[in-house]
């Protein structure tokens, strides 16, 4: 599920700390439409280094909400000829408003002031056989109020000719929330999460490649947001996540075309459908990657619609009285829970100053709205969001 809006706290995928900076509309691109590959199990030959820098910015009429910036730093390096070890370091600055009901944020509904910093880490350690490779992560992150600490095992391995590929994964995360010294509701609160994957990538053609990731997740614990008010949630979360990728390459063009879809389904009743598709263009040491996304999910079957006047306009009485009168039931007015569609453009431009030394710059905006649900209007009364995201990294091989 891609959320919309900044959640008060972040939790971390069970596989990859970085996943955890895909809450935010603009750093969720950076996964959706990653590359397949379908290489044969080799350690790397060579060092390699990567720095980016991310910065994220999201508004509402009449309102700038939140901003975030966010460093990276990705270290790979071949040990004892048969293995490789993986570093990433990642530390989140987020400051600026979520608001508490719906997508209000007057006086009476007021807003979840936050100012933090989170760091998070992973390691990674791979052992490459012949046509395997096997490979275990341990991620920790941490911030004022949340703490994650989760492990990883991976297996893959190939057929003969390396033109498949079968990928094997389990994941799992504790994960601690405590608000005491934020305003939250939560004091000791935790949360697990094990996820399952199973993938296949095919070389179809010498000029196609298909993968097919199927995911299963199962959670417990603490799901509510401290920071909204009257928000109760289910303390069991499962969901299916299935996803599949498809590179083409345009022979007449020198183009390569990326294209991917994922479908997720959970026991909140939230359904989403992502379309995406990028067009990566050489010219001599660059590399122009423009793309464009589609997100659209279903509302959570507990999420409650605003309640507008006579006027149209949103009656924060009405909601309070609804809310004291669902106390004791599952309810929430997050807007991430409910029905929207959102669009997604991007552009990508590289240099490559050297064969071993790598520049890019990635730009992306995203706009969600109600209207843009797929299969009809979604929920009402909610305003747009937009957002803005900018990254610049430096690759170097060595």
């Amino acid at each position: 599920m891609q959320t919309s809006t900044l959640p008060s706290h972040r939790a971390t995928s069970p596989t990859s700390v970085l996943l955890a900076s895909l809450v935010l509309p603009g750093f969720a691109a950076l996964a959706c439409m990653a590359p397949v590959k379908a290489d044969a199990e080799n350690a790397p030959e060579k060092t390699t280094v990567a720095v980016k820098y991310g910065s994220y910015t999201d508004s509402q009429p009449g309102w700038e909400r939140v901003t975030a910036v966010s460093p990276q730093v990705y270290l790979q390096t071949p040990i004892a000829g048969d293995w490789a070890l993986e570093a990433t370091g990642v530390m989140d600055t987020v400051s600026g408003a979520t608001p508490r009901w719906h997508t209000q944020h007057t006086a009476f509904s007021g807003a979840s002031q936050m100012n933090e910093q989170r760091r998070a880490g992973e390691v990674k350690v791979t052992r490459y056989l012949a046509r395997s490779a096997f490979a275990v992560s341990l991620a920790h992150s941490v911030e004022n109020d949340y703490v994650s600490n989760a492990l990883g095992l991976e297996a893959r391995w190939s057929s003969g000719d390396n033109n498949r590929t079968w990928t094997v994964g389990l994941g799992r995360a504790n994960d601690t929330l405590d608000t005491t010294s934020t305003g939250g509701a939560a004091v000791g609160q935790h949360k697990t999460t094990t996820e399952g994957m199973l993938g296949l990538t095919q070389v179809l053609s010498t000029n196609d490649l298909l993968q097919f990731n199927l995911t299963r997740s199962q959670g417990s614990g603490y799901f509510n947001d401290p920071y909204k008010t009257f928000d109760q949630r289910p303390d069991q979360r499962d969901a299916w996540v299935a996803q599949a990728r498809w590179n083409h390459y345009l022979e007449p063009l020198d183009v390569a075309l990326r294209s991917s879809y994922r479908y997720y389904n959970d026991t909140f009743g939230v359904q989403s459908h992502t379309l995406g598709v990028e067009w990566v263009q050489s010219a001599g040491p660059w590399t122009f990657t423009p793309g464009l996304r589609y997100y659209s999910q279903s509302a959570a079957n507990f999420y409650l619609d605003p309640i507008l006047n006579a006027q149209g306009q949103y009656d924060q009485v009405a909601v309070l009285l609804r809310a004291v009168k669902q106390l004791g039931n599952n309810q929430s007015t997050d807007q991430r829970l409910a029905a929207f569609g959102a669009l997604t453009a991007s552009f990508k431009v590289s240099y490559a100053w050297t064969p071993d030394t790598t520049l890019d710059l990635k730009l992306e905006t995203y706009k969600q709205t109600a209207a843009w649900h797929w299969g009809g209007q979604g929920s009402p009364g909610l305003d747009p969001l937009w957002a803005n995201f900018v990254q610049v990294g430096l690759t170097h091989r060595f």
